[in-house]
């Protein structure tokens, strides 16, 4: 009888394909039928809408519906459909004007009551529709609670709707205060919050070490007794990286989209991610049936955080191996494969031996040195290769907790570390931790003591070529702190020191 198209975009990954809603009325005897490779959500999605357009006061035709999601080969998953084919149902019923629907994409969940409810992905669908004509104009009618999100997408029209009727009289109502407004976005970043460097008493080496890895883009380990302060460091740390850029907000955000966590109040903030050390190697690095990021992918443009690195799975953490290098992780799956973005900084933390008190001033270790080696070897030397800087530590005197005197706060840091950046964006386009091999020697080549120094640290450590680079890297890093354009031999000597090899036997 009557076929109406309303466009839409489905999700994988961080992709948002678009979607074409198909719906044709025919005679017969009445019935609601939904192909093009739907799952169970979206054919649901058949109560959900009948009771939604009962509810908005329209007619729900007694024809035999036949509603196609193509492309076919396409999955479908979530409530994110039931918008559209309302629409197309209405529009090929000849309730709302069909040709006036051609404009715009649609998505959103409805109640029985014809609510909309949100939906995951709404900023990486806008990214999607943006991209599709070519950074040009387009209209996306979304739920209200996605509006926020989605209108960080520059340019995007986003008119954010509460009910499927409110989405009808955008395109019925004569009067035009019933029509939908266009959101206005606010890209102002609310302020951020990090706990504060002031807080941690002593340990100047470690903040040191923090405040390199933090300017370089460098990955930590921590080593220490318990109670020495390695979670405070940690937790602190985001809070001295570099603001980050509109990008990277835009990255992170969508990213959060796509599990359902974005939060307005946690834009331009770096994530800070610590997993248990139960988690499973497809809640660090993602997978499912339906492929949705993990840890990892949380984590991008920030801080992964894991705390008593040994009490995880060794299979567990050898999944970081790749992404450490690559900054992206691909889930493969028989019928679908999903590409997450994972740059983030590694911040891990353990103690010297089970007991955690090998080599402390006062306490003593009850640890054969069978059992410290086996607790060390739960790291594997391939892991710990890729690992920039692997620090100790130590307990903090008692005097140092009384010292009523503030330390430095992270603000201070937190300006040195972006002039540093700032210096490497200048000469190179990129941070340290990201410098090639090639790009290593025309950038980072030491003086010849330097050199001297580095190559007999090499033979005495055992370093590969992969730790050779990465010390390099480290000393490049100090160099820029400090200011300098040369790499001298202290800078060298300051990021041999920051590389404390675990003994694996």
């Amino acid at each position: 009888m009557s076929l109406a198209v309303v466009r839409s975009r489905a999700l994988a990954g961080m992709e948002a394909p678009q979607v074409s809603v198909e719906v044709h009325l025919a005679n017969g005897l009445p019935a609601f039928h939904i192909v093009g490779l739907a799952d169970t959500e979206v054919k649901e999605s058949r109560d959900r809408v009948r009771a939604a357009i009962l509810n908005a006061g329209f007619d729900m035709p007694a024809h035999r519906i036949t509603v196609n999601l193509a492309p076919a080969d396409l999955p479908k998953e979530s409530g994110r459909f039931d918008l559209p084919i309302a629409m197309g149902i209405l529009a090929a019923s000849g309730q709302v004007p069909g040709p006036a629907l051609s404009r715009y994409e649609f998505a959103g969940e409805l109640s029985l009551t014809g609510e909309l409810r949100p939906i995951r992905g709404a900023l990486a669908m806008t990214f999607a529709m943006q991209r599709a004509n070519g950074g040009g104009a387009g209209a996306f009618v979304l739920p209200a609670a996605n509006a926020e999100e989605a209108a960080l997408v520059e340019g995007a029209a986003i008119y954010p709707a509460g009910s499927l009727l409110e989405v009808c009289n955008h395109f019925c109502a004569a009067d035009a205060s019933l029509r939908l407004g266009r959101y206005k976005a606010s890209r102002a970043a609310p302020p951020l919050a990090y706990p504060d460097f002031a807080d941690i008493k002593g340990q100047q080496h470690a903040r040191r070490a923090m405040e390199v890895a933090a300017a370089g883009g460098h990955s930590v380990l921590l080593m220490g007794p318990p109670g020495a302060g390695k979670t405070m460091l940690a937790s602190r740390f985001a809070g001295i990286l570099p603001p980050m850029t509109d990008d990277e907000a835009l990255e992170a955000a969508a990213v959060q989209s796509v599990t359902g966590r974005f939060l307005a109040s946690t834009w331009k903030q770096r994530p800070f991610r610590s997993p248990h050390h139960t988690s499973s190697a497809v809640a660090l690095v993602g997978g499912g049936g339906v492929p949705s990021p993990g840890e990892i992918s949380l984590a991008h443009c920030g801080v992964l955080f894991l705390d008593e690195l040994p009490e995880f799975d060794r299979r567990v953490l050898e999944v970081l191996r790749e992404p450490l290098e690559s900054g992206r992780v691909t889930i493969s799956r028989a019928a679908r494969q999903a590409d997450f973005p994972a740059r983030f900084q590694l911040v891990a933390a353990m103690n010297p031996c089970p007991c955690g008190y090998l080599g402390h001033p006062i306490a003593q270790c009850r640890c054969t040195p069978d059992a410290v080696a086996r607790y060390r070897n739960r790291i594997s030397g391939p892991l710990l290769d890729r690992i920039d800087m692997q620090i100790e530590v130590g307990p903090v005197p008692a005097e140092f907790l009384h010292d009523p005197s503030e330390a430095e706060p992270s603000s201070a840091i937190a300006r040195r570390v972006e002039a540093a950046l700032d210096r490497q964006m200048t000469r190179q386009h990129k941070a340290n931790c990201h410098l090639t091999s090639r790009e290593i020697d025309r950038h980072c080549k030491p003086e010849r003591a330097g050199q001297d120094m580095l190559h007999k640290a090499m033979l005495q450590f055992h370093w590969s070529a992969r730790a050779y680079h990465r010390v390099l890297r480290v000393a490049r890093t100090v160099a820029d702190l400090a200011g300098s354009g040369a790499v001298l031999e202290k800078h060298v000597a300051e990021a041999i020191q920051f590389r404390r090899a675990l003994h694996q036997s």
